[in-house]
């Protein structure tokens, strides 16, 4: 019997697959693994629906083929391990910082400054008033850094890409909070009026780059921009950050990607 209860009704989105691993993309809302409260309606159950025999084969030593989150109400992309050689070896580079994540986020504002990085350790806690765990900035904390850049700005609000080169709890949340560019849509750690500026938390996993752990080949995935926020950048008046680096791709001649929409 499966150690996690297969959900054919858990939807998500392959961007990649072979015998080896698999990327998939997400939803915002959805839980990535079983926990309290969600046993049967996660992203996990949903994988093990379409790959149940090879994570099975993975075994809990292996996180059943996980090999990184997302928090419930970010959307994007993960990489999940279907062989054990593939996902051990992936697992080597996500430790050695191999693997490249990068997000796009709506923000309150904009930085000081076009690009930077946030070095500031993260302290996890979990005050027994919440059901979910938080982070905060703490000397007592793990080594957290987070490279961004201002993609652009208005009047009232920017957007940020940023990468983590660490993996901490909220990590990109938390750490451009602390610089005063909070994610809008942040129920945890921004005030409620920022929070009720866009539908749900504005963070997205646009993208994963990383070495294919059998051929050696580039494995570069991206997903466009989600469409329950373009709405929110209309409003706020910035562009999509998807055809902007496809306009910038055409310009210098590069073929533009196809359109995932």
């Amino acid at each position: 019997m499966p150690s996690i209860t297969a959900n054919p009704d858990v939807t998500f989105k392959v961007h990649f697959e072979d015998e080896h691993l698999a990327v998939v993309e997400k939803a915002s809302r959805l839980v990535t693994q079983p926990g309290k409260g969600h046993d049967t309606d996660t992203l996990h159950n949903g994988l093990f629906a379409r790959w149940g025999k090879a994570l099975q084969n993975l075994g809990a030593a292996r996180d059943f083929g996980l090999l990184h989150r997302l928090d419930r109400s970010t959307s994007g992309l993960l990489v999940i391990g279907l062989r054990p050689r593939a996902y051990d070896a992936i697992r080597a580079q996500f430790e050695q910082r191999l693997v490249r994540k990068f997000y796009w986020a709506i923000c309150a504002k904009a930085p000081k400054g076009p690009s930077g990085v946030i070095n500031r350790p993260i302290l996890e806690s979990e005050p027994r008033a919440r059901e979910t765990k938080t982070a905060r900035i703490s000397s007592a904390g793990k080594p957290a850094v987070t490279a961004w850049r201002t993609l652009a700005a208005s009047d009232k609000a920017a957007l940020i890409e940023a990468r983590p080169l660490t993996g901490r709890l909220h990590q990109v949340r938390v750490h451009l909070e602390s610089i005063g560019s909070t994610v809008l849509g942040d129920d945890l750690y921004g005030n409620p009026a920022l929070a009720r500026l866009t539908p749900r938390l504005a963070l997205h996993a646009h993208r994963l780059a990383f070495t294919h752990p059998e051929t050696g080949a580039p494995v570069d995935i991206r997903s466009p921009f989600p469409k329950d926020l373009r709405p929110s950048l209309t409003k706020l008046g910035l562009p999509r950050p998807d055809l902007m680096a496809r306009e910038h791709e055409t310009a210098r001649g590069d073929a533009a990607e196809p359109d995932a929409d």
